[in-house]
């Protein structure tokens, strides 16, 4: 236990920092934006570059690890829509509520917190799991909740535009292209020169810290744009359906599909066990914002996920045996 929470509490804090900082105006919430694109737009994308560059491409791209993970995603997104809809939660909003069950905070927090317990491995089943959730998960969500704009409004074939929009948005998004980019240097062999790869690598370098901070910041900043009060029974739930039942979930399916005989490995079960167990992904509260959903459910719904998940995840590490 003890080694596991030398690896968690430095991450968990950070993300305290972030927040404290923030809240206290140390960080001026206008400087938030761009700390969070320097995190997404230059360090996470050299982070995933030099992971995509040396892991083999059937690690990043391991179609039973995608089904599995998806398989789960689905169904979390389903079940969380079926018993959270009500008169108090409209299909938009619990669609929103869905994406951050199903939609863990593997980007800015899973690939090196996982990297860090469970060695450079954990990489290729991490990445697979961000790829599905920016293109599927995400993208179904989306769809969703347009589709109920659409039906409020009486129009129709919004939903597949709808989703067709959000695979788009996820194309904007640099670290699918990161990805990529890594996968096809490590098919080709092709290796950076010597002044460039300084710089990813520093950039690289940059991306856990400042990712973390920003995480604490973001979640400060979407409680104060939050535009309503949203009672615990509306968002707790929620948060224990992604700490709890997503990865029961994804453990249960990828026991399954091991013990059918498919090329699952248990290393690779711990580790989309673990990402699902994460805490609900941040950005998820910008995208709520943006579609006119309930945010402040949804800011609320992510921050308990990050508060409890420092037990949860710490525990759930320690006993399913990792030793870091």
């Amino acid at each position: 236990m003890q080694a596991i929470l030398s690896v968690t509490v430095p991450f968990f804090a950070l993300i305290l920092c972030g927040y404290l900082a923030a809240k206290k105006g140390v960080l001026a919430e206008s400087a938030i934006p761009g700390l969070n694109g320097f995190v997404l737009f230059f360090a996470l994308p050299c982070m995933l570059f030099r992971f995509g560059m040396n892991t083999p491409v059937l690690e990043l791209l391991n179609p039973v690890v995608l089904t599995v993970y998806l398989a789960a995603a689905l169904l979390i997104v389903f079940f969380t829509v079926a018993v959270t809809l009500s008169p108090r939660v409209q299909l938009k909003d619990a669609a929103f509520g869905a994406l951050v069950a199903a939609f863990p905070n593997t980007g800015f927090m899973g690939v090196p917190l996982l990297v860090a317990l469970l060695g450079p491995s954990a990489a290729g089943p991490v990445i697979c799991t961000i790829l599905a959730d920016l293109f599927v998960t995400s993208s179904l969500c989306i769809a969703l909740a347009r589709g109920h704009e659409a039906m409020s409004e009486g129009g129709s074939g919004s939903t597949g535009k709808a989703a067709l929009q959000a695979v788009r948005g996820a194309l904007s998004n640099p670290l699918p292209w990161s990805i990529a980019l890594g996968a096809l240097a490590s098919i080709s062999g092709l290796r950076l020169p010597g002044p460039v790869d300084t710089v990813v690598k520093m950039l690289a370098d940059a991306a856990s810290p400042v990712a973390l901070f920003t995480i604490g910041a973001v979640l400060w900043r979407a409680g104060q744009h939050a535009h309503t009060r949203t009672p615990v029974k509306l968002y707790l739930p929620v948060a224990l359906i992604k700490l709890f039942l997503h990865p029961l979930l994804v453990f249960l399916l990828g026991a399954a599909a091991h013990v059918l005989g498919t090329p699952i490995s248990s290393a690779q079960l711990l580790v989309l066990t673990l990402a699902a167990a994460l805490p609900s992904a941040s950005n998820v509260s910008l995208l709520a914002e943006r579609y006119g959903a309930d945010n402040g459910r949804v800011a609320r719904i992510i921050m308990a996920s990050t508060v409890l998940a420092f037990v949860s995840f710490t525990l759930l590490a320690w006993g399913l045996g990792v030793r870091p």
